[in-house]
């Protein structure tokens, strides 16, 4: 027997719950909305989005709905997301599995796993590498850097859930204000892997674009022409690692670090990364119409459910000792695998060719 859909006042809504409102593009495909919201809101699993319709605390059209609904044009979603504990900050202690590559007293360089989310936010004030950190820092305040929110200390910088790799974390105020202004100052070197759809033909290239919301979908980034005079300058420079034929693994060092630049940078040149579901990349985007093509694809994407994407590299100069440091992380085992499933399907094209 399926489960009933809970019916919650408007009043209880105000009280206990932050409200999203989401507004169906006029061109949207019919599409569970789940799968939808999923691809719209942060950090947000499809499993969690199902129990709030079951909950009843999606609504679309001022209607409880259950998690099949199917989204049309147009409609009006509210949903539900719980307010943050402990007066705002969501600062729960949680001891979270931390892959410490570095510490001292001042600074921490850590190898963030894929799926771990960085910081609380709306809906989502647990689980982060930043409840990880206060607990294993326990009574040591770490500090906030200028313009910050207060839930986010130590954060020098960030990368998405679904990024792996490299994050420095100030333990210090000085140690914030020194790694901050390297950021600033464009002189922090970060150097990522990524799996990209399609022949990248230049061996290397630099892409220039400034970058701001979507028109249109608030959940993704856009890159904009420098006479549109919208969004912030962004550069990446690409260089190809591997040629794996219908995708390339490619080396990315970022000049600046806007939000998904990478993913929306490659994209722009039409080499969206693979299994990036948010930009389009968990669809079949190069390749042949064949069953066992798509077959090897679709468990290539289960060997590696995320965006290929690593941050397998980082350098900077110490904020205090002023030595420079430079810290390298090995792809992890999904990515591995699913480069060698790759390299396994070029070497038999090759074969055939032969």
């Amino acid at each position: 027997m399926s489960k009933e859909v809970k019916v919650i006042s408007e009043l209880e809504l105000e009280e206990f719950y932050e409200v999203i409102k989401v507004i169906v593009d006029k061109g949207q495909k019919v599409e569970r909305i789940d799968k939808y919201l999923m691809n719209r809101m942060e950090n947000q699993t499809r499993n969690r989005l199902q129990n709030s319709c079951r909950e009843g605390l999606v609504r679309v059209n001022g209607e409880t709905i259950k998690p099949n609904y199917k989204v049309r044009p147009l409609d009006e979603i509210r949903v539900m997301m719980e307010h943050a504990p402990l007066g705002g900050t969501g600062l729960i202690p949680e001891p979270i599995p931390l892959d410490i590559i570095y510490e001292d007293d001042h600074l921490m360089v850590i190898n963030k796993q894929a799926g771990l989310v960085v910081h609380p936010g709306v809906g989502n004030w647990s689980g982060t590498l930043v409840n990880g950190l206060v607990h294993y820092f326990k009574s040591k305040e770490l500090p906030v850097m200028v313009g910050n929110q207060p839930d986010r200390p130590g954060l020098v910088h960030r990368i998405d859930k679904d990024t792996s790799g490299l994050l420095v974390i100030a333990k210090t105020e000085e140690a914030i204000t020194g790694l901050s202004k390297q950021f600033y100052d464009h002189s922090i070197d970060r150097e990522y892997l990524a799996l990209v759809w399609g022949n990248v033909e230049e061996r290397k290239g630099t892409i220039h674009g400034r970058i701001a919301r979507h028109p249109t979908n608030r959940m993704q980034m856009f890159v904009y022409e420098d006479e549109d005079e919208i969004g912030k300058d962004a550069t990446t420079h690409y260089e190809i690692v591997e040629d794996l034929y219908y995708v390339t693994l490619v080396k990315c060092k970022l000049e600046t670090g806007r939000t998904h630049q990478i993913r929306v940078h490659m994209k722009s040149i039409g080499h969206t990364l693979f299994n990036d579901a948010r930009y389009g990349g968990e669809r079949i985007l190069k390749g042949t119409v064949f069953t066992n093509y798509k077959r090897f694809v679709e468990n290539t994407f289960d060997l590696l459910p995320r965006q290929a994407l690593h941050a397998a590299s980082l350098g900077f100069e110490h904020p205090i000792t002023k030595e420079r440091m430079h810290f390298d992380c090995p792809l992890p085992e999904d990515f591995s695998a699913a480069l060698e499933k790759w390299r396994g399907y070029t070497a038999t094209r090759k074969e055939l060719k032969e």
